[in-house]
């Protein structure tokens, strides 16, 4: 069952020691896919992860973005996005405006990295854009939200 909002008693600055433990406490179920959610229900969590050269992690916003487009080896972007459907549960999310759970992956004082619970964000505005590379992709606004739902 997908779940919008918070995940039990994780909140805002809770750190996970990797993918693993995220799947585990139902924060981001996903071990390796970026985002959780359907074309029917929405984005119910995203991980930023530095994968992607047109991602902005702001004080105010989010600019994440689409999925597809991009080299295995190199991730870097080689072709134009399609409306995937990840890229279509982010629309769905839009719509709906039910919130999306935010991770961001972040380096360890010890040299490791972890993973942050950010808090609870909204998709805003979706566009299809020509990105950092040439190529036109999704590019999807989040805004956090201020009371907790």
């Amino acid at each position: 069952m997908r779940v919008f909002g918070h995940i039990g008693t994780y909140r805002p600055g809770d750190t996970f020691a990797s993918r693993l433990a995220l799947s585990a406490a139902g924060v981001h179920r996903p071990l390796r896919a970026g985002v959780s959610g359907t074309p029917a229900e929405g984005v119910d969590s995203i991980v930023l992860a530095g994968q992607y050269e047109d991602d902005v992690f702001g004080e105010d916003q989010i600019l994440y973005a689409g999925q597809g487009g991009r080299d295995a080896k190199t991730g870097r972007q080689v072709a134009d996005q399609e409306l995937t459907s990840r890229n279509r549960a982010f629309l769905q999310s839009l719509e709906t405006q039910l919130p999306v759970r935010v991770l961001q992956k972040v380096d360890t004082e010890d040299g490791l990295s972890a993973y942050r619970y950010e808090g609870l964000y909204q998709v805003r505005d979706a566009q299809y854009v020509r990105g950092r590379s040439g190529f036109c992709i999704w590019l999807f606004t989040l805004r956090p939200l201020l009371a907790d739902v």
